[in-house]
């Protein structure tokens, strides 16, 4: 990196340490998030700057995605094994403290069928069963290879997925969708939005009449958990836990796989 880049990076790192500073603690972390990656976007002059990343990630989950299959398949629950690949691919969270480098993928994936899984499996596809319509509401890149072994699992008739509307992190777009097969599948949106989250408010009107349409909602990844834990639809949250206050919250440790109903749960 030549000396001009050393100097604009520490540049924007000031900047975003002043941003953190002086923001309103009392919003949402996601809120937080998304002024400042909006900030790294305009000083950066990169509408995706995690765009090699998420590639790699895509990369990853798509090499090993055959094996698991295959794993899956074989499990003595083949429901709860691709539940339980869908949730271990949210530690592929460039945002979180505790991520995971694709890397390190397969080692994760390898450990998955031991980790403490919280919640009903049976519930959620009864749920499934018994909705008119289902929005998945997709989390981030490589995660997101994962979620269509779940995907394939629902009814397919009934399902949408929703990603994000614009780049943020590492957060999947229909650009991930198309890679990981699932525009192929069912109908894919974009929300509208560039939070790491779901505030609806912000989304468009085509993601408003979808998610009010939806008679299950299968929400992934703690930033989709913080922006709509309180809603009265019936939601159904898939994550790893990966920061204490989550897990106090949810009350499960850090690491475990949550598979969460929401308030009429």
């Amino acid at each position: 990196m030549s000396a001009v880049g050393v100097q604009h990076r520490e540049w924007i790192l000031r900047r975003l340490l002043s941003e953190i500073s002086t923001a309103d603690w009392d919003v949402m972390p996601v809120s937080i998030a998304q002024q400042i990656q909006r900030l790294v976007r305009k000083e950066t002059g990169q509408a995706d700057p995690y765009r090699a990343l998420k590639d790699r990630m895509n990369r990853t989950a798509l090499d090993l995605l055959p094996a698991m299959v295959d794993l899956a398949r074989h499990h003595r629950d083949p429901r709860e094994a691709v539940v339980r690949l869908a949730i271990a691919g949210n530690m592929l969270d460039a945002g979180s403290k505790t991520r995971l480098e694709p890397e390190a993928l397969q080692a994760h994936l390898n450990g998955v069928w031991n980790i403490p899984l919280v919640g009903n499996i049976a519930d959620l596809f009864r749920a499934a069963d018994d909705a008119r319509s289902i929005l998945y509401l997709a989390d981030n890149a490589g995660e997101i290879i994962f979620d269509r072994l779940l995907i394939e699992a629902l009814p397919l008739r009934k399902v949408t997925v929703a990603v994000r509307g614009s780049p943020v992190i590492n957060d999947a777009t229909l650009e991930d969708a198309a890679t990981a097969g699932i525009s192929e599948l069912v109908p894919v949106i974009a929300n509208g939005s560039d939070a790491p989250g779901t505030l609806i408010e912000e989304c468009s009107e085509e993601f408003k009449e979808c998610f009010n349409r939806a008679d299950l909602i299968i929400a992934k990844g703690q930033g989709n958990y913080e922006t709509l834990s309180d809603t009265t639809k019936d939601v159904f949250f898939l994550l790893t836990v990966k920061c204490p206050m989550i897990g106090a919250d949810i009350g499960a440790p850090v690491g475990s796989l949550i598979a969460k109903r929401g308030a009429i749960g």
